[in-house]
C-alpha cells in the first residue's frame, strides 16, 4: 500500500521498531533518493541493474509506511509455508514416533516368528495382533523411506521467493566490489563501444588509437571481457595505474595490472657499499632468507664482485645457394680487416652501441653469425637487432644471392638455456665471492663449514651433474635473480639464462669461502619495464635508476648486474645452511604456508 506521497516504505531491517514522526520523514526522504537512483538505473548495463536488484532482495520483506497519525508498524508477512506444516506433530516427534513404531513392531514380529518355528505353526497364520505390527511396519517404512527427509529436501529443493536462478545472493560489499568495475562506463556512449567489441565491430586493440584515452580504452576492454566471459575481474586492480605508460612498449590491451608484494633484503655489503635489496615475489621464506644471507657477509666484512665481461648478442640465420657461397660469407664476416667497416656500419643506428665481435657457425649451407655489442645502460636486444640489421644489408650487396631467414636463428640464445651462453656468456658476466666466518657459520647460520661443504659437493655439483644440468650447478639462482628483475623492470622471461650460475663453497680452515659465477646476467636500466613508477622507485633505491654519465656509459646497468650476483651469493649462503641444518622444511612449514583466502575475488567470482 502506498503511503502520503505515493511512496511505500523501503525495506527495513527490523520490522518491530515504532516509527515516530521524524523517523517517517528520514524513510520518506531515504525513498526519494533510491527513486534518483532508480533513475539513473536505466543507464546502467543489464548485468548491473541485475545486481542491484540482488541486492534490493537481500532485504527482509517491506511492509506499509505509515501515516502521519500511525505510530505502530504492521507485522511482517508470515513465511513461506513448507510441506512439514501439514504434519500433526513438530517434526523431530514425527520422526522419532515413527522410527520408534518401526523398531518396536520389527522386535515383536522377529519375537512371534520364532515362537511359530519352535512349535511348527505355520508363518502364516496371523492373529490380530500380527496383523497390527504389519501394518505398523508397512506404514513406518514408507514413512522412514518417503519423509524421514523432508526437511533435508525442502532446503534443497524448495527455495524462497526472492531466491534467484543461480541461487547467490551477494551481500552488499559484495555487490559494490562487483558494481565498481564498471564506474568508468559512466555514458552511453561507453556503454554503446563495449557493445562494438562484443559484436567484433570494434577490434579491442584499436580502442586506444580510437579514443585517446588509455584508461578509458582499459575500462571498456575489462568490461568487455567480462561480459563475453562470464566471469568476474573484481580482484584484478584497475585503478591507480597510468595506462599512458605503456602504450606501445610495454603492454598491450590492458585490463589491469598484478600485484605483487615487494620485500627488501639486506643490507647486502658489496664491494664496501651496503645495499637494500628490492625483491618481488610471492614464495614465503625467500625474502626472510636472502636477508640471513645478507646478514651473515656484511658481519664477515662483506663480498667482492667482478665484472668479466659486458657483451649482447644477436643471431640471425642466413641461407645460400650451396655451401662454398655460405664458407665465403662466413670468412669475411670474421676476417679482422672487415671488421672495422662492420662495426660503422653497425653502430649507425644507435650512438649507445658498439659491436665487438663477430663468431659464425655454419650447418650446410646456412650460417649463423653471432654479434656481440655492447649496449649502455640498455639490456640492448632492441639496440642490437637493429645493429644486426645494418649489417646484414650491407653483406647483401657482398653476397646477393644470400637470403635472411630470420634476425634470430636461436644461436643468440634468448630466453633458453643453452651451452652456447653457458661457455661463452650473454649480457653482463658477473663472479662475485665472500669469505664467512667460522664462528658466524655457526651462529647466524646454525650449521657448520664442512657439513656445508659435503653438501654443496653432493648436490650442488654431483647431484646437477647426475641430472645432467646445464647452467644449474647451484641451489637456486633463479629465486632471486627473478625477484629482483620483476621488482627492478627486467625481462622475467631472461631469467632462464640470466640465473646460469655455478656456486663454490670451499673450506678456508676455519672459514668458509663462497663464490657464485654467472655468464649470463641480462638487465638494464633505461628501456623497458624499467621506466615504471614502480620499478623505478626500486633502482632509485638502489642507486642505478636511468642512464649513466657519458664518460661511464652503461655503468648503471653493470652495477645492477653486481648487486644480483650479490644477492644470489646471499641467496645460497642462506638456503645451503638451512638444508645443511634441516631446517628447510620447518622454516617452509611456518612462513610459506596459509589456509586463508584473502583476496575479495574469493568471495564474489563465482
Amino acid at each position: 500500500m502506498d503511503g502520503p506521497y505515493g511512496f511505500t516504505r523501503p525495506p527495513s531491517r527490523d520490522h518491530k521498531r515504532i516509527f515516530g514522526t521524524d523517523n517517517w520523514v528520514k524513510e520518506t526522504t531515504k525513498q526519494l533518493v533510491d527513486v534518483g537512483a532508480a533513475e539513473k538505473a536505466k543507464h546502467l548495463p543489464e548485468k548491473k541493474r541485475d545486481l542491484m536488484e540482488r541486492k534490493d532482495r537481500r532485504r527482509l520483506p517491506s511492509t506499509e509506511l505509515p501515516t502521519q497519525n500511525d505510530n505502530v508498524v504492521t507485522a511482517p508477512p508470515p513465511p513461506p509455508r513448507r510441506g512439514s506444516d501439514a504434519l500433526p506433530l513438530p517434526l523431530y516427534l514425527t520422526n522419532f514416533f515413527f522410527t520408534f513404531l518401526f523398531a518396536a513392531t520389527v522386535y515383536f514380529l522377529l519375537i512371534r516368528w520364532g515362537e511359530k518355528i519352535s512349535t511348527s505353526t505355520p508363518l502364516h497364520v496371523v492373529n490380530l495382533s500380527e496383523i497390527l505390527s504389519l501394518i505398523g511396519v508397512i506404514a513406518s517404512c514408507i514413512y522412514l523411506i518417503g519423509f524421514l527427509g523432508v526437511d533435508f529436501v525442502q532446503s534443497v529443493f524448495l527455495r524462497s521467493s526472492s531466491d534467484d536462478d543461480d541461487g547467490w545472493i551477494p551481500n552488499d560489499d559484495e555487490i559494490d566490489r562487483l558494481l565498481k568495475i564498471e564506474s568508468d562506463l559512466t555514458s552511453e556512449e561507453d556503454e554503446e563501444i563495449v557493445k562494438s567489441v562484443i559484436d567484433g565491430a570494434t577490434s579491442s586493440y584499436s580502442l586506444e588509437t580510437k579514443l585517446g584515452d588509455c584508461k578509458r580504452a582499459a575500462a571498456i576492454r575489462r568490461e568487455a571481457v567480462q561480459r563475453m566471459t562470464g566471469k568476474s575481474l573484481t580482484g584484478l586492480p584497475f585503478d591507480g595505474f597510468d595506462y599512458d605508460s605503456i602504450l606501445g612498449q610495454c603492454c598491450e590491451m590492458p585490463v589491469g595490472y598484478v600485484q605483487i608484494p615487494v620485500g627488501i633484503a639486506g643490507p647486502l655489503l658489496l664491494d664496501g657499499k651496503e645495499y637494500s635489496v628490492p625483491m618481488a615475489t610471492t614464495e614465503g621464506c625467500l625474502v626472510a632468507s636472502t636477508n640471513r644471507g645478507c646478514k651473515a657477509i656484511h658481519l664477515s666484512g662483506g663480498a667482492f664482485s667482478f665484472l668479466m665481461k659486458d657483451a649482447m648478442t644477436r643471431a640471425p640465420v642466413v641461407k645460400f645457394p650451396s655451401v662454398r657461397r655460405a664458407a665465403r660469407a662466413m670468412f669475411y664476416l670474421q676476417n679482422p680487416s672487415n671488421f672495422e667497416r662492420l662495426s660503422l656500419i653497425f653502430s649507425k643506428s644507435s650512438r649507445f652501441a658498439w659491436l665487438q665481435s663477430i663468431t659464425c657457425s655454419i650447418s650446410g649451407r646456412n650460417i649463423y653469425p653471432r654479434f656481440a655489442c655492447g649496449t649502455g645502460d640498455a639490456m640492448g636486444m632492441n639496440m642490437v637487432s637493429k645493429g644486426v640489421q645494418n649489417v646484414l644489408e650491407f653483406i647483401k650487396t657482398k653476397f646477393p644471392d644470400m637470403v635472411v631467414i630470420g634476425i634470430s636463428g636461436n644461436c643468440c640464445s634468448d630466453k633458453k638455456a643453452s651451452a652456447i651462453n653457458w661457455i661463452q656468456g650473454r649480457g653482463k658476466h658477473v663472479v662475485c665471492e665472500a669469505l664467512i666466518k667460522g664462528e658466524i657459520v655457526r651462529n647466524v647460520l646454525k650449521t657448520t663449514v664442512e657439513d656445508l661443504v659435503e653438501l654443496h659437493v653432493l648436490k650442488n655439483l654431483t647431484g646437477s651433474a647426475v641430472a645432467g644440468s646445464l647452467g644449474g650447478f647451484n641451489a637456486h639462482a633463479s629465486n632471486i635473480v627473478s625477484a629482483v628483475f620483476i621488482a627492478t623492470g627486467q625481462d622475467p622471461a631472461q631469467n632462464v639464462e640470466s640465473s646460469h650460475c655455478i656456486t663454490q663453497f670451499e673450506a678456508e680452515g676455519d672459514d668458509l669461502h663462497i663464490s657464485v659465477s654467472m655468464p649470463c646476467i641480462e638487465v638494464g636500466t633505461v628501456g623497458g619495464g624499467t621506466q615504471l613508477a614502480s620499478q623505478s622507485a626500486c633502482l632509485n633505491l638502489l642507486g642505478v635508476k636511468g642512464s649513466s654519465d657519458k664518460e661511464k656509459a652503461g655503468s648503471n646497468a653493470r652495477q645492477l648486474a653486481k648487486i644480483v650476483a650479490g644477492s644470489v651469493l646471499a641467496g645460497e649462503l642462506s638456503l645451503m645452511s638451512a638444508i645443511a641444518s634441516g631446517q628447510l622444511v620447518k622454516s617452509h612449514m611456518k612462513y610459506n604456508r596459509s589456509s586463508r583466502d584473502i583476496g575479495p575475488s574469493s568471495q564474489v567470482n563465482r
